[in-house]
């Protein structure tokens, strides 16, 4: 997010593209074959991309992560993103440019969402400054944020429903992760993140509701006793999916943060996934050029 607070940014590299509907309709046999690095710019001239390619667009190493003609790479100790998509209808265009994250600590812990292990979340870097350089008209310095999930099961398999949220504080940043599984279950994950590489486990404050999404989409947060959390800026509405920045009060302390609500049950329905397939293109025949010689 934006110092300011009109402007954020959101990617996420994907191998096994989870919300592609190209991966469901294959029988995710062969994630590789479907991976992606999906870019969203939220604020004035706001874009989404989000391209399905197959396994010839994908390579890896140990600093370096390509799909098609965007990557990520360490760089020393920060994390550069090279963006280079075409977004989805009805705003095309090309999203072109460089996103740099500065983490001011890596944390190393796996979390479990699933207890049989399942689906795991690893938040690499709750704290951190990122310079954005992007066009259409996104050039801007804000907080940031880098984590990774993990799962050998579909979601919609395990989960009925699920909200998680990063929240910076004066002393660090507090993220809540409160998931509902497919047997009723509840799972719920607390975490602070010190500025000094210490992480906490810590008693979440209550659930609080807060107005539904456009697509009336359930939204809850963890918020201090009698607080109301309330959007602040919207960023990502789909009929199963809400992103958007929410103020809420943890320990007395307000706080600006990034909230995602996933509604598993509504994605599991089949008609969704033409939807989908809309604002999802499926490119399966990108390869690199070959430049040795």
């Amino acid at each position: 997010m934006s110092d300011c607070g009109t402007r954020a940014v959101s990617v996420i590299g994907f191998i096994g593209s989870v919300f592609s509907p190209w991966y469901k309709w294959s029988g995710r046999r062969d994630p590789a074959n479907h991976c992606c690095i999906n870019v969203a710019t939220y604020g004035p001239k706001g874009r989404f991309t989000m391209t399905d390619r197959g396994r010839a667009a994908l390579r890896q190493s140990e600093d370096v992560f390509e799909v098609g003609p965007s990557s990520m790479r360490w760089e020393g100790d920060k994390l550069v993103i090279e963006v280079n998509e075409i977004s989805s209808p009805p705003l095309i265009s090309r999203v072109r440019g460089t996103i740099t994250l500065h983490p001011e600590a890596l944390f190393g812990q796996v979390h479990d969402l699933t207890p049989d292990g399942s689906h795991s979340w690893q938040p690499f870097a709750p704290i951190a400054r990122i310079e954005v350089d992007l066009s259409p008209g996104h050039t801007w310095q804000g907080h940031g944020y880098f984590d990774a999930n993990f799962g050998s099961a579909a979601l919609e398999d395990d989960f009925n429903y699920w909200t998680w949220g990063r929240f910076p504080r004066s002393h660090g940043a507090t993220c809540f992760y409160d998931a509902v599984l497919r047997d009723g279950s509840e799972q719920s994950t607390a975490l602070h993140f010190h500025r000094d590489g210490r992480m906490e486990h810590i008693t979440a404050p209550p659930r609080a509701r807060f107005a539904r999404s456009l697509w009336a989409v359930r939204r809850e947060t963890r918020a201090d006793a009698g607080v109301v959390p309330r959007q602040i800026m919207p960023m990502l509405d789909a009929p199963f999916y809400t992103r958007s920045a929410v103020r809420t009060v943890i320990d007395g302390e307000p706080s600006v943060g990034v909230h995602e609500a996933l509604d598993l049950r509504r994605y599991a329905q089949p008609l969704l996934k033409p939807m989908l397939a809309v604002r999802v293109p499926r490119r399966k025949g990108w390869r690199f050029q070959d430049t040795a010689g």
